[in-house]
């Protein structure tokens, strides 16, 4: 057994204001990756800003990211970046801006190697990254991924070296002016995290720790989300207690701390083609496929899909999957898109080794027409 967590993480209100000195040490010229508009509206990103004022310290902001970004925006940003000569990069945002983040501040601290160096097996070093997430889904603020968008082969692939922010500076207020959706999708993402990290090859003692405390706590987050898919038409500020918020945000560090001892498996890697090709959200994309996951691991071990359904508080594998329905909606999809998404999940071998037994194409069919609509 292995247990690694090297991310410094606080959890609590106003953290970025209340370890601002931490912040400050990571560098003297700051390079922030964010997003288009949500960091401007939550405040986090004024938050930062105003520190980084106050101390004197440059930056120089970077809000081209895209959702599910691509290698060729981390590799623009990272140009701009080097000739800004920035010594470290604060993401702020979902997981699109912390991955993105990390691949950035890899790229800038090698700037003898090309794009091609992400997915290379090479011993290089980043510049230190200091993660504020804004979303309480991804969990990226304390793993070692960053996923990104490949064109090239229709895809998302998690880079080939592992990157840790040095801080993460987590707050619950930021989610008051997320939508609906975005809190409902992000939330089932973390459930993904904690049902793949417990159901996996590499499942242990340690991350049961993570994975099975992120279930009990997202459990007592259903009626919160329930409410919330039912009153999209009201914010969620309307909505959720700041106790809500601060819970959900814990749920998601807790579920990216599980996901960072062992990966995510076959439900990430069947939702990368339902995101590339049919346009879902990527926690919606992941949690469709979980109850049928879960089917398929109890044809082997129907303990541990007991234990994970009595720690969220499901009778049966049936009752998850409506309840996901109901809060996610369905997704559509034809045959030959079936197949075609299949055949690609066969074809990857890293994520295959991530389920603990052996798995044919027949299984992922299965996984793929229990969950989604066939035309």
């Amino acid at each position: 057994m292995q247990f690694f967590a090297p991310t410094r993480v606080y959890l609590e209100k106003d953290c970025v204001a209340n370890h601002k000195n931490e912040l400050l040490s990571y560098g003297s010229r700051a390079f922030i990756i964010t997003g288009k508009h949500s960091s401007k509206a939550n405040g986090s990103l004024d938050d930062v800003l105003s520190i980084l004022d106050e101390a004197s310290v440059p930056y120089l902001i970077y809000n081209d990211i895209e959702e599910n970004p691509s290698v060729e925006t981390v590799t623009k940003a990272a140009g701009i970046g080097k000739d800004f000569q920035a010594d470290f990069v604060i993401g702020i945002g979902g997981g699109s801006p912390l991955d993105a983040a990390k691949a950035i501040a890899l790229l800038m601290a090698n700037p003898q190697e090309g794009a091609g160096c992400l997915y290379e097996s090479k011993e290089l070093t980043a510049l230190p990254v200091v993660a504020i997430p804004t979303t309480c889904g991804t969990g990226s603020e304390v793993t070692p991924n960053a996923v990104l968008t490949r064109h090239a082969f229709k895809t998302k692939k998690s880079i080939s070296h592992n990157i840790y922010p040095k801080l993460a500076l987590v707050d619950g207020k930021y989610l008051s002016s997320a939508s609906s959706n975005l809190i409902i999708h992000t939330a089932v993402d973390a459930l993904a995290h904690c049902v793949e990290s417990r159901l996996h090859t590499k499942a242990n003692v340690y991350n049961h720790m993570f994975s099975e405390y992120g279930l009990a706590l997202w459990s007592r987050l259903v009626p919160a989300l329930t409410q919330l898919a039912g009153q999209k038409d009201k914010t969620p500020a309307d909505l959720l207690s700041e106790e809500d918020r601060e819970a959900l945000m814990l749920a998601s560090t807790v579920a990216g701390m599980a996901i960072a001892q062992t990966s995510t498996s076959l439900p990430h890697a069947i939702s990368y083609e339902i995101t590339y090709n049919q346009g879902v959200p990527h926690g919606m994309a992941c949690g469709i496929f979980l109850a049928a996951y879960m089917d398929e691991y109890a044809r082997n071990n129907a303990e541990d899909v007991n234990r994970v359904l009595s720690l969220l508080g499901f009778p049966s594998t049936d009752d998850l999957g409506a309840f996901l329905r109901k809060i996610l909606g369905t997704v559509t999809i034809t045959e030959a898109e079936c197949d075609l998404y299949a055949d690609k999940v066969m074809a990857n071998a890293s994520k295959l080794s991530t389920y603990p037994f052996a798995i044919d194409r027949d299984g992922i069919v299965r996984i793929l027409t229990h969950s989604l609509e066939i035309r």
